[in-house]
């Protein structure tokens, strides 16, 4: 049981247009529990909307780092409810297939990235290193820097942060993952 519990219909007309904004057209599914949760504090959710559809929908990097970048974020994280949105839905649509996804939930990927290629390799090592010490090394960076300009590597760093602010707010919320996400793999 969440410890905030999402809106339920009938919304209000305002908040009726705000959760359409949040989902993509033509979505069968009711807007995730995250933006009904968020929606609770209005003038956050509109803020927090800004950043979030700017870093889905108008970003430089590639749709698949992108989801790469999202998917070992919220891996790491432990955050099953944000993993499994977009390992259902984002990530298929970016082109990652499910060996690839599935790869983020492995610690030992980016030590040994033999099925990725050496740019999303680079990524996921990126991302482990921020996740562990909120720093990156000197060839982390070097790594990145052979594949990105100056404006996707400030992006990767704010999608990156973006990512784990999100999981702090599933995860504290305890949100149950929605029903049609992907189920996040349970350690062997």
């Amino acid at each position: 049981m969440p410890r905030i519990e999402p809106l339920v219909p009938p919304y209000s007309p305002a908040v009726d247009r705000a959760l359409r904004r949040w989902m993509p057209p033509g979505v069968p599914h009711e807007p995730l529990r995250l933006f009904r949760v968020l929606h609770r504090h209005p003038e956050l959710a509109s803020r927090m909307f800004a950043l979030g559809a700017g870093l889905l929908g108008h970003g430089l990097l590639p749709a698949a780092d992108r989801e790469l970048v999202i998917a070992r974020v919220t891996a790491r994280s432990g955050c099953a409810y944000e993993w499994g949105v977009h390992a259902a839905t984002l990530a298929p649509q970016a082109g990652l297939g499910p060996e690839q996804i599935r790869a983020t939930t492995d610690p030992d990927t980016g030590a040994n990235p033999s099925s990725l290629s050496e740019r999303h390799a680079a990524l996921l090592v990126a991302v482990d290193e921020l996740h562990d010490t909120a720093h990156l090394s000197e060839p982390a960076w070097d790594a990145l820097r052979a594949h990105y300009e100056d404006a996707q590597l400030l992006e990767f760093l704010v999608l990156a942060g973006w990512y784990r602010a999100i999981s702090y707010l599933a995860n504290g919320l305890l949100l149950e993952e929605e029903p049609w996400a992907e189920p996040f793999p349970v350690a062997p």
